[in-house]
């Protein structure tokens, strides 16, 4: 299995029976993501919250390619109205599909989407949350964004992951020292800094997160690199 960061909180995995997921699909308005929108493939689409540095091109793809858009009832209710095919679930739920196991879990973050260019203020579509896939007895967990909350070493106690995604951005999300924390209470075998670097507000070092790990745990990984589970 082969999974691959693109920047910010893009991440997309490649299953060894060639079934391709794709995470919070934030591609066109940023520029250091490697994903080209009408050439990404995608049979499954994991959205964490409708914010549009993560619900991006969501649509387009969907319709380009027929993905199914996994994520929480209420954003899944808004893309059904598109003619998009979405799975909705909530925090705390979980489901099989032909791939493996996806799980959503609490985060403590907004999650609204500007639904037409003339609104006011976006609208809000549910909860924010992180979701766990579980693919052939490894998991892989993307945090989402959130802040640090005392759960987590539930989560961690309750699953084994091999491999998490962790927001260390700050402002909007954790920072470096609240995401090493997260970190432990996962008690990832490895974990990757994301949701940095990508505006002003939210730049930081990524060695700030990976220092406070224990050895071997933390790895940055450049726009394009990948991880072998």
């Amino acid at each position: 299995m082969k999974v691959t960061y693109h920047g910010h909180s893009v991440v997309t995995i490649l299953t060894d029976d060639g079934t391709n997921l794709l995470f919070d699909p934030f591609i066109n308005g940023h520029e250091a993501c490697d994903l080209v929108v009408d050439t990404v493939e995608a049979d499954y689409i994991l959205l964490t919250h409708a914010h549009s540095d993560h619900f991006g091109d969501t649509i387009e793809i969907a319709k380009r390619t027929g993905a199914t858009v996994v994520t929480t009832v209420e954003i899944a209710e808004y893309l059904s109205s598109k003619d998009v095919e979405a799975h909705g679930m909530q925090p705390g739920g979980s489901f099989n599909f032909e791939f493996g196991r996806v799980k959503l879990t609490p985060a403590i973050h907004g999650s609204s989407l500007q639904l037409n260019p003339d609104d006011e203020m976006p609208t809000t579509l549910g909860l924010a949350s992180g979701i766990l896939v579980s693919i052939n007895n490894k998991t892989i967990y993307h945090v989402g964004d959130t802040a640090l909350y005392s759960d987590m070493k539930l989560i961690g106690e309750m699953n084994d992951i091999n491999l998490a995604f962790v927001p260390i951005g700050d402002n909007f999300t954790m920072g470096p020292k609240d995401a090493a924390v997260a970190t432990k209470w996962l008690k990832a075998k490895q974990a990757v800094p994301i949701h940095y670097n990508t505006f002003p507000m939210i730049e930081q070092d990524p060695n700030d997160y990976i220092d406070l790990l224990d050895d071997g745990v933390g790895k940055v990984l450049t726009i394009g690199d990948f991880i072998e589970l």
